[in-house]
């Protein structure tokens, strides 16, 4: 019988692929933003995190960075960056919140409707692969010891991706740890206090390594 309190370190790799879903203006974007699978939604605000980069994201999600690249949109584009998919785990309400924007938009300007981007948006879908690392924490203080180890990918799975495979908004160190009863209930709502979405994931890694490394005094715990 498998121990209930080993954690397996699992890492992850993204494989994008496209929907054959395109839009070259406003009034497409929306049209195509009521049927387009949840998983599109999901891909459009976290798969820039894993996607490898050489600057910082002047935006935290796609459509955003569309309404203020390509349609010349800025204060479309300022309105759909807020939208923090970090606060829940419904792609639904995210993608709803999404149409209200764009609907307040084409409310207000008829033109924004039918003017055409300078480049189509394309609707893409992602796929993770899991892989196993094969590493092992067996008690809470392995955290402090592990988590600096840990790729950005696999910050990535466990951190923000678990929020998507569970039935709660939690990820897979808070859900481990109440495994443990009650006694790290401090330190679960430290973690959840962590918003991950704007941020980078290496940013991510390190505010949970000092928060960790904190609270277990330097993994001795």
């Amino acid at each position: 019988m498998k121990n209930a309190h080993i954690f397996a370190i699992k890492d992850c790799a993204l494989i994008t692929i496209a929907t054959g879903r395109k839009a070259i203006n406003l009034a497409e974007l929306r049209e195509n933003l009521q049927d387009v699978g949840s998983d599109s939604i999901y891909h459009h605000f976290w798969g820039g995190l894993l996607a490898p980069r050489f600057d910082e994201r002047e935006f935290h999600n796609d459509f955003a960075g569309w309404a203020r690249h390509s349609l010349r949109e800025p204060e479309l584009a300022e309105r759909l960056a807020v939208i923090n998919p970090a606060e829940g785990h419904d792609m639904e309400a995210i993608r709803q919140e999404i149409l209200d924007v764009v609907d307040d938009r084409l409310d207000e300007s008829e033109i924004s409707r039918w003017m055409p981007a300078a480049r189509q948006f394309e609707f893409l879908r992602s796929q993770l692969v899991i892989f196993d690392t094969h590493r092992r924490m067996e008690k809470p203080a392995d955290l402090a010891r592990q988590i600096p180890k840990m790729s950005t990918s696999s910050i990535f799975y466990h951190f923000i991706d678990a929020r998507s495979r569970m039935q709660e908004p939690t990820d897979d160190f808070r859900f481990w740890l109440t495994g443990f009863g009650a006694e790290h209930e401090a330190l679960c709502a430290q973690l959840a206090a962590i918003d991950p979405f704007f941020s980078s994931l290496s940013q991510i890694r390190q505010e949970l390594t000092e928060l960790i490394t904190t609270y277990f005094g330097g993994g001795t715990a």
